[in-house]
């Protein structure tokens, strides 16, 4: 669920700087803006209280560039 909201979070903010570019009207800027801003907020709530569990830890350092526990 929070990557679907992340994908949707950046489409409308990305839409929002093409058409403050192209100067569309001030009212369809300013309500991107604010959904997009109140949809980061909530894609940032659900990912941070997303169940998400694992059994890596910091020891484990990264997955694409392993330690060597020699």
């Amino acid at each position: 669920m929070g990557f679907i909201l992340l994908i949707i979070t950046t489409f409308i903010l990305v839409l929002l700087t093409i058409l403050a570019s192209l100067q569309f009207p001030f009212p369809i800027l300013y309500f991107l803006m604010v959904t997009g801003q109140i949809l980061l907020l909530f894609t940032v709530y659900k990912v941070l209280t997303d169940k998400y569990v694992t059994k890596k830890t910091f020891e484990d350092y990264y997955e694409d560039h392993p330690v060597n526990r020699d």
